[in-house]
């Protein structure tokens, strides 16, 4: 008897925007390194003077991906363009305490952490009397604990709007398809308002998420803590805040991911040449941190990407996890996914281990997939569809 076929594991929705083109905001108090990370992880130039509010409007850039398994593909294919995925990073303003009721722009500030999709919390843990910190003297903890209030009011705010203009029309028997959509928020208010945590640390069902997408509350959005050391700390791997601000995480953000890094060392390194950057990283047994938040950065907002490979070109293709093999079709363009007959799929580790498309062939391990396949990050795919004059291939854009 043939095998049974294995059914997939029901997939729960992600909560966040649906799309690819999402975007990741540097938050933090004023004047902890938030415009200098910035620069060094975008390698561009935007302002960082030495008083709070430097940054008014949001800057914004991108910044390629490292991943090994694209060099390896350009290097074996030297293609004529090579195109990676890239992280979108907005630099956003300080927040001050009060920043939800109006403080210190803070309004403004917090619409522009609502048009991110995923936060990069950094926090201060250098002493510098030559930096001033709007709240007087450095405190990690404390900066934490401001900002993760803060987003948390300014949620509360928002959900009890909607929460008194929907209790209307439920308790007047008005729209019975609102009363769904009622219960989760109460279930949302339960977390947010009643136990005081952030949104994106409960276990929900389907229908929760599609209110929390329809609503997209500040602290459902994902969160990686930066922790900016001095290059003297990171060098010697040794900080007095790094234990205290571990249990803060720990117990108020559990499971979030903590990297500690040097604003400071980032930007020695980004003034070297390419010898002496080695160089200096040998002599002080310490590496840039950056390739290690980018990836972190662009794994929260729940992005993957497959590969196209050829001699024109090589490209990583954003996709959000879960993605089918039509809808990643699409990305390359919308007839493919119109027209979809099928996906050729070779693993890129797979791709790797036997050397080439046609080893992979002869053992096995290149497969005809349809519809129903969810793409893996590192597919390497060719996809076939019908453009409605035949049977056309679509290796590359």
């Amino acid at each position: 008897m043939p095998p049974k076929k294995q059914e997939e594991p029901e997939r729960k929705p992600l909560i966040g925007r649906i799309g690819t083109n999402l975007r990741i905001g540097i938050v933090g108090v004023p004047n902890v390194g938030k415009s200098t990370f910035f620069n060094v992880l975008t390698k561009s130039a935007a302002p960082a003077e030495n008083f709070p509010f430097c940054t008014i409007d949001p800057n914004e850039n991108k910044v390629p991906v490292p991943d090994e398994r694209f060099d390896y593909l350009c290097e074996y294919h030297k293609p004529a363009s090579k195109v990676p995925a890239y992280l979108n990073v907005v630099d956003i303003a300080g927040l001050v305490k009060g920043a939800a009721e109006g403080q210190g722009l803070g309004n403004a500030f917090l619409s522009h952490i609502n048009a991110c999709d995923a936060i990069f919390h950094l926090c201060r843990a250098f002493e510098d009397p030559d930096v001033t910190h709007v709240e007087g003297e450095v405190d990690p903890v404390r900066d934490l604990a401001i900002i993760s209030e803060e987003l948390r009011l300014k949620d509360e705010e928002k959900l009890m709007q909607y929460l008194e203009k929907l209790e209307k029309v439920v308790a007047r028997g008005g729209d019975k398809k609102l009363k769904p959509e009622y219960d989760s928020l109460l279930k949302i208010k339960g977390i947010l308002v009643d136990e005081k945590k952030h949104l994106r640390f409960s276990d929900w069902n389907a229908h929760d998420i599609e209110i929390l997408n329809k609503y997209l509350f500040l602290t459902s959005k994902p969160c990686i803590y930066l922790i900016n050391l001095s290059d003297k700390d990171f060098i010697r791997k040794k900080n007095k805040w790094l234990p205290k601000i571990k249990e803060w995480v720990d117990k108020n953000d559990p499971g979030a991911v903590m990297i500690p890094f040097s604003g400071a060392f980032e930007q020695a390194l980004a003034e070297k040449d390419d010898l002496e950057r080695i160089e200096y990283e040998n002599e002080t047994k310490c590496k840039s941190q950056l390739d290690k938040i980018i990836v972190t950065g662009y794994k929260a907002l729940q992005l993957e990407y497959f590969f196209t490979a050829g001699a024109d070109e090589v490209k990583a293709w954003t996709i959000q996890k879960g993605t089918k093999a039509p809808q990643a079709a699409g990305r390359i363009h919308t007839d493919f996914e119109k027209g979809f007959i099928m996906a050729e799929v070779m693993h890129y580790k797979d791709f790797k281990e036997e050397g080439s498309e046609a080893a992979c062939k002869a053992a096995g391990k290149y497969r005809q997939q349809g519809r129903n396949y969810t793409v893996e990050d590192g597919d390497i795919i060719f996809f076939k569809f019908n453009a409605g004059a035949g049977l056309k291939d679509a290796k590359k854009k």
